[in-house]
C-alpha cells in the first residue's frame, strides 16, 4: 500500500475540488449513487498513444457504484481523499481503504464493489488512469 505525503494528498484534494467545482460531471449524490467527473486529461508526451486521466468519485453517505470494469488498456492508481471506501477487485477480499490509503487496478480487472464505507459521512476517491488516448469510455457496468 502506498501512502501519499500529506502535501501530495492536499494538492490532489485541492486540484480535484477546484476542477470539479468548475465542471461538474456525472450523477447526483442523491439516492446513494456516486458523482463522477474527469478532473485531469493529458496526453503523455513520452508514451505514444497513452494518456493520463484523473477521475474524482464522490460518494454520499451509503453511496456506491455498480460493479464495473475499465478498458483493457487501463492501469489505475486510486487514493482515498476523504472518508473510507469499500473495494473488491476480482476474486480478492473486500477491503476498506481510509483517507490517505491507496490501491491499484491492473488492466482487465473487475471492480465488484466500490462503495462508501459510511452510512453517515461522505467519501471521495481520486482514480488516476494511464489509458489508451483513443479510449472514450472509462467504465463499463458488469451485467
Amino acid at each position: 500500500m502506498i501512502r501519499p505525503t500529506s502535501a501530495v494528498g492536499a494538492l490532489a484534494l485541492l486540484l480535484s475540488t477546484a476542477a470539479l467545482a468548475h465542471d461538474p460531471v456525472g450523477r447526483s449524490l442523491d439516492g446513494g449513487e456516486a458523482r463522477v467527473g474527469i478532473v485531469f486529461d493529458h496526453v503523455l508526451p513520452n508514451v505514444p498513444g497513452k494518456s493520463m486521466r484523473a477521475v474524482l468519485v464522490e460518494y454520499g453517505p451509503g453511496g456506491s457504484s455498480p460493479a464495473h470494469t475499465h478498458p483493457d488498456s487501463a492501469f489505475i492508481y486510486a487514493t482515498v481523499l476523504t472518508g473510507a471506501i469499500r473495494s473488491k477487485v476480482n476474486d480478492g477480499p473486500e477491503r476498506t481503504y481510509k483517507a490517505g490509503e491507496s490501491f491499484a487496478e491492473m488492466p482487465g480487472d473487475r471492480h465488484g464493489v466500490s462503495a462508501n464505507a459510511s452510512a453517515t459521512e461522505s467519501a471521495r476517491l481520486l482514480a488516476v488512469f494511464v489509458v489508451d488516448t483513443a479510449e472514450t469510455n472509462l467504465t463499463t457496468p458488469i451485467r
